[in-house]
């Protein structure tokens, strides 16, 4: 039977809580569970979770697999002055504001067009004529 250490949701609508359990890996998420090691709460600031670590490194001794969310609460618990210094880093990082963009450069006005400058485009706009060995043949109808 393979094993797993995961989160089993609890709480009601939009207000998400969760359980981690350890369960067999077919299970529903909800389902039949073995044994619950801890909770977690997301909606809460700070240390939202608690686990008993002894009991999961107990299962994990055993073979249960966590899963990736787990695993990150794991190592949050273990070692809550790096999770600590993680969330500073990001809180920092919302803070701080946005780098203003730098204002368009300013619209360069064009020149007024005077008739000897028309006059050196048009020639060169001015579609060629066709010779007669490009005209196509007639068609008769």
């Amino acid at each position: 039977m393979a094993v797993a250490i995961r989160l089993r949701r609890e709480g009601a609508l939009n207000r998400p809580y969760f359980k981690v359990v350890v369960a067999d890996t077919r299970s529903p998420r909800d389902g039949k569970f073995i044994e619950i090691v801890g909770t977690y709460d997301p909606k809460k600031a700070g240390q939202n979770s608690t686990l008993k670590l002894d009991r999961i490194e107990h299962w994990i001794s055993k073979g249960a697999q966590p899963s990736d969310t787990v695993r990150s609460l794991i190592k949050k618990t273990k070692n809550p002055e790096a999770a600590a210094k993680k969330a500073a880093a990001v809180a920092a990082k919302k803070a701080a504001p946005a780098p203003k963009p730098e204002p368009a450069p300013a619209p360069v006005e064009a020149e007024p067009v005077t008739s000897s400058a028309l006059a050196a485009i048009e020639p060169a706009a001015a579609p060629a004529t066709p010779t007669s060995s490009e005209t196509p043949p007639p068609t008769e109808s």
